[in-house]
C-alpha cells in the first residue's frame, strides 16, 4: 500500500461546525482509521492546514488535536504548491472571495453552503471553477443521514406508490442570549453580517427535496423574526435584523407538494430535531436523523373524527420502525471520503457548485416570495 499526503487547507475551522464536523468527526476520523484506501493501492492520508483569523485559537485547535501546520495567512496558504484542496466553513460573507481566491490559486475546492450570498455570485463560482478545471464539491449532509438514508431505501423499493406531499419541521428554540447562553453565534440573527434562516435552511431543503422527490418548480414563503432583541457572546443586547422562522410550500416537478417549517424560536415536540413525514398513495414514512418510522397501506387503521370523545387510540404505536440493516457513518465524513475519491480516483461526483448554486437560488427567491407575498416559479440553471 503506498500512503499519499494530501494536505487540505481549512478554513474556518475554528467554529463550532468546522470544527466537530468536518476537523475531529471527518478529517481526523479518517486519519484514526489509518487513511481512505482508495482501492487502487494508494491509501490516502489527509493533512490538515488549519487556516482562519485568530492566531491564539489556530494554535489551541493545533495542540489539542497534535496538528503542525496552521496559518492567518490565507494568500501564503493558497501559493503553497503542496496544499492541494481548499475547505471553506467560514461565515457566509467571507466564504465567496476566499473561494475566488482558492480557484484562481489551482485549488479543488470544498465548501460549506451556501456558497454565496447571491445567485449571481454563486454561478460565477461555478463558472470560474469550471474553466480552471478544478474539482469542486458543496457539502450536502443531511442527505448521508441515516433517518433519510433509510427514507432513500424506501423510495428506491417503491414503498410509497404515487408520492403526494412531503411535510417537514425543523427548528428547535435558541436561548435570546440573556439569562441562558446562546446554542447559535450571534451573526445568524443579523441579515447585515450574511444571517437568516431562509439563507441557512432552503439550501438545505433544495437539495433534500431535489436528491430525493425532484427539481423545486415554485416556492411560497413567509419569513418572520418572532425574536426582535437578543444578546450576543459578550452579554451586550443588539437588534434581531434577520429572519428566525420561515415557513415555505413548494411545488415539485412531476406534482409533489412539499411544505417545511423551519424555525428557531419552536419548542420541540417530536423525537428528533428535524422530522419529514412523506405520504404516498401505497404508505407513509415518517424520517427523522436517525430513525425512520412507516405505515403501509394494509396496515393503515381507519380513524373517525369525534371530538366528543378521548382518543383511544396511540397512533404512533400503529407506525413500524424501519431497520437499519446496515452501518451508518458519519454523514459529514462519509461526503468527505466521497470527495477526496472523485479528486483522487476520479469516482463521479454529483454535488458541485452548481448544485450548490441551486441552494442559494431558492433561499433567494423564498426571501422575495416573503416579501412580495406571491409564489415564485424557480427556473433551471446552468453555466
Amino acid at each position: 500500500m503506498t500512503r499519499k499526503t494530501v494536505r487540505i487547507a481549512m478554513n474556518g475551522v475554528t467554529g463550532r461546525m468546522g470544527h466537530r464536523q468536518h476537523l475531529v468527526r471527518s478529517i481526523l476520523a479518517i486519519r484514526r482509521q489509518g487513511g481512505l484506501d482508495l482501492g487502487d493501492g494508494t491509501e490516502l492520508w489527509p493533512e490538515p492546514v488549519l487556516v482562519g483569523r485568530r492566531a491564539l485559537a489556530l494554535d489551541a485547535l493545533a495542540r489539542q488535536h497534535g496538528l503542525e501546520h496552521r496559518s492567518t495567512d490565507l494568500d501564503a496558504v493558497l501559493a503553497d504548491p503542496a496544499v492541494e484542496i481548499y475547505f471553506d466553513a467560514q461565515v457566509t460573507p467571507a466564504r465567496e472571495e476566499s473561494l475566488r481566491q482558492a480557484i484562481a490559486a489551482g485549488k479543488h475546492v470544498y465548501t460549506e453552503k451556501p456558497t454565496a450570498t447571491s445567485l449571481a455570485g454563486a454561478l460565477e463560482l461555478a463558472r470560474l471553477a469550471q474553466e480552471k478545471g478544478i474539482r469542486h464539491g458543496v457539502v450536502q449532509d443531511k442527505i448521508f443521514l441515516p433517518g433519510l438514508l433509510k427514507l432513500k431505501r424506501l423510495l428506491d423499493g417503491g414503498f410509497f406508490g404515487r408520492i403526494l406531499s412531503v411535510r417537514g419541521e425543523f427548528g428547535y428554540w435558541v436561548f435570546e442570549g440573556d439569562w441562558q447562553s446562546a446554542q447559535r453565534p450571534s451573526w445568524n440573527y443579523r441579515a447585515e453580517d450574511g444571517g437568516g434562516i431562509v439563507a441557512d435552511m432552503f439550501p438545505h431543503w433544495e437539495y433534500v427535496l431535489h436528491e430525493l422527490f425532484g427539481p423545486v418548480r415554485s416556492v411560497q414563503a413567509l419569513a418572520t423574526t418572532h425574536i426582535p432583541q437578543r444578546w450576543d457572546e459578550t452579554g451586550k443586547p443588539y437588534a434581531a435584523t434577520a429572519d428566525d422562522a420561515a415557513y415555505g410550500i413548494f411545488e415539485l416537478e412531476g406534482g409533489v407538494i412539499a411544505q417545511i417549517n423551519s424555525s428557531w424560536a419552536v419548542r420541540v415536540c417530536r423525537d428528533e430535531l428535524v422530522e419529514f413525514q412523506v405520504d404516498g398513495t401505497e404508505g407513509s414514512a415518517v424520517a427523522g436523523l436517525r430513525g425512520c418510522r412507516v405505515q403501509h397501506r394494509s396496515a393503515t387503521p381507519k380513524p373517525v373524527w369525534n371530538p366528543d370523545l378521548a382518543a383511544t387510540e396511540a397512533f404512533r404505536d400503529q407506525w413500524q420502525e424501519v431497520p437499519d440493516n446496515a452501518e451508518f457513518d458519519n454523514g459529514f465524513k462519509a461526503q468527505w471520503e466521497l470527495f477526496l475519491r472523485h479528486v483522487y480516483a476520479d469516482a463521479p461526483y454529483r454535488w458541485d457548485l452548481l448544485a450548490g448554486a441551486r441552494g442559494v437560488q431558492l433561499a433567494e427567491l423564498g426571501s422575495k416570495s416573503s416579501a412580495e407575498g406571491r409564489r415564485i416559479d424557480v427556473p433551471e440553471i446552468a453555466l
